[in-house]
């Protein structure tokens, strides 16, 4: 697991100051209404759509990016990681471009960007990367297995219902203090992410939401009176293999064992004596 990195970075919302509105943050679609003939319909898809669309629709939406901007960029850097270029790539629910908009056309010939919204796909970042928007449904994906030599997907898939259920490696925590519970939910729902889960609450009473954010403060409160909020982020990236790449030698083809290898130091100190 990884750890969250030490580096700050601080946001903070126009018109405002001091800690009231400040984010401190530390390193082909279905028809409406219709649900998948699976085991497991947790979420409702149109709502997460009407969700996505309202949030972008918003007159700054770019506020409560920082989050998604944050994730797309560690993402951007996993892919720089990988020693090859992709003619063709595909970012699954990629919302405004959060992580094509970090990666270049010398790394990705070509981006194909889908997402549940149409209003994020038309509001989309600039980027120097040949892009195509395609309004899709991340549960009903138009395309032909073999088409993408990369796919990615930042905070996208966890409002999809049908998951693996084991997703507990290569995970990252961000983490974001918040002046109070309520600016948390202001936030999430400027992002488009409020609760969209078939048995959710339609409406919660004024006085357990103010029992809800004493609570929260009294138990998680930092010593300059923000509460945190955790993000667990899970990234996954694939790509298809490339004659550049070096192929993994055949299974019983290696020479030694790995009952070895705790000597190679003393082997390699050996042979510097040698010379």
């Amino acid at each position: 697991m990884m750890r969250p990195v030490g580096l700050w970075r601080l946001w903070r919302r126009p018109g405002t100051s001091g800690s009231a509105g400040c984010r401190k943050v530390a390193s082909v679609a279905p028809p409406p209404g219709s649900t998948l003939p699976r085991a497991l319909n947790i979420f409702d898809r149109d709502l997460k759509r009407k969700q996505k669309n309202w949030a972008a629709r918003q007159p700054e939406p770019m506020k409560f990016d920082y989050l998604k901007e944050e994730v797309g960029s560690r993402i951007a850097d996993r892919v720089y990681d990988i020693a090859r270029d992709f003619p063709l790539a595909l970012d699954i629910g990629s919302g405004r471009g959060y992580i094509a908009q970090h990666l270049n056309k010398e790394t990705v010939g070509k981006f194909f960007q889908t997402d549940i919204a149409e209003n994020a796909l038309k509001n989309s970042l600039e980027t120097d990367i040949p892009s195509v928007s395609v309004l899709a449904d991340e549960e009903f994906l138009p395309f032909r297995e073999n088409t993408f030599d990369l796919v990615v997907s930042s905070l996208s898939l966890h409002w999809v219902n049908d998951l693996p259920r084991a997703l507990e490696q290569d995970t990252d925590e961000i983490q974001v203090n918040y002046p109070g519970m309520f600016e948390l939910m202001e936030d999430l729902q400027g992002m488009g992410e409020s609760n969209c889960s078939w048995n959710r609450k339609a409406l919660l009473h004024r006085d357990t939401m103010l029992a809800a954010a004493a609570v929260y403060r009294e138990m998680y409160r930092n010593e300059d009176g923000s509460v945190p909020a955790t993000y667990q982020i899970y990234h996954m990236i694939g790509w298809k293999y490339h004659d550049s790449q070096a192929r993994p030698a055949e299974r019983g083809s290696a020479t030694v064992s790995f009952g070895e290898l705790g000597k190679l130091n003393n082997l390699m100190s050996q042979g510097k004596k040698s010379q």
